[in-house]
């Protein structure tokens, strides 16, 4: 079992019928806690009735929330989510919220101190307040796991050149990816070349870069692994990646075989994908019928 801190935004998903919950490092550690390992989250929430039912969920799913602040200034996080007619979503993320406010405490960095794994993403840069927060916990963090996960307009190229040179891993989406290398200066055209390039920028050495409904790309260790996706039915694309990174760093954390991480790490992308909203219950017995069907 490995200790792990998500830092960052938690919320509210509000579809046209309904809300579920979810923001990125929520998501990823909800993932994260499901397949044993020992999880913190690290962020703030409203003293409201959104606050309320949101922390009610997190500790039920076993989350340490010593960490999570509650602010009588900022309401809870909340963004609506837009499905295209292939069921992929974009966002329209309200602000401010208790999340751009998160302070840094001792308590706070002495979690980051004692885990296995520090995982953040650029949205939570977006305040200078929980910028500062975020920038200073890093320094303490032993392995630091940076989820791009790039939202606009709410990221500048000043911030994520900051948080790259601190990553020791690195996820993309293949958008992204190409996104920031043309703006680092690339002439590549191929994944690999703009993955090797921006690794050799940054001196990140893990660099993981997702294709949608195509799999994943790894390079670990200067080394390749390759998943080419999994057939499914498509309810809405909502916290699929985030699943993906979860799984994926929870099998690289315990030192698994790479293409063994990244085989299970889509599969868990593509279930999710399966349900709505990005934190659906699944199994393992349901990941390992998915991936070997016939075992």
């Amino acid at each position: 079992m490995k200790k792990i801190t998500c830092f960052g935004e938690v919320l509210w998903d509000v579809f046209p019928a309904h809300k579920k919950i979810g923001g990125a490092p929520l998501n990823v550690a909800l993932r994260l806690q499901s397949l044993d390992n020992e999880v913190a989250i690290i962020s703030s929430i409203g003293n409201d009735e959104s606050g309320k039912t949101l922390l009610d969920y997190i500790i039920q799913n076993g989350l340490d929330v010593s960490c999570l602040e509650v602010s009588d200034k900022f309401k809870t996080g909340k963004v609506k989510v837009i499905l295209n007619d292939k069921r992929s979503a974009s966002y329209d993320i309200k602000y401010p919220r208790a999340w751009d406010n998160i302070k840094i405490t001792q308590e706070s960095i002495n979690l980051v101190k004692k885990s296995d794994g520090f995982v953040f993403g650029s949205l939570a840069a977006r305040d200078e307040f929980s910028r500062k927060t975020l920038y200073g916990l890093i320094e303490h963090a032993k392995f630091k796991i940076f989820d791009l996960n790039l939202r606009p307009p709410y990221y500048n190229k000043e911030v994520l050149n900051y948080l790259m040179n601190r990553a020791d891993f690195m996820k993309f989406n293949d958008d992204e990816l190409y996104e920031v290398c043309k703006e680092e200066g690339s002439k590549y055209l191929s994944l690999e070349q703009n993955i090797r390039y921006i690794s050799k920028k940054t001196n990140t050495n893990h660099i993981c870069v997702t294709k949608g409904r195509h799999g994943a790309v790894l390079m670990y260790d200067g080394k390749f692994y390759y998943n080419s996706g999994y057939l499914v039915k498509v309810i809405d694309t909502v916290g699929s990646g985030d699943s993906f990174l979860a799984s994926l760093i929870s099998k690289l954390l315990k030192n698994k075989n790479p293409q063994e991480a990244i085989d299970f790490a889509c599969a868990v992308g593509a279930l999710v994908a399966t349900s709505e909203g990005a934190n659906p219950k699944i199994t393992k017995e349901q990941i390992n019928k998915f991936i070997n069907p016939h075992s």
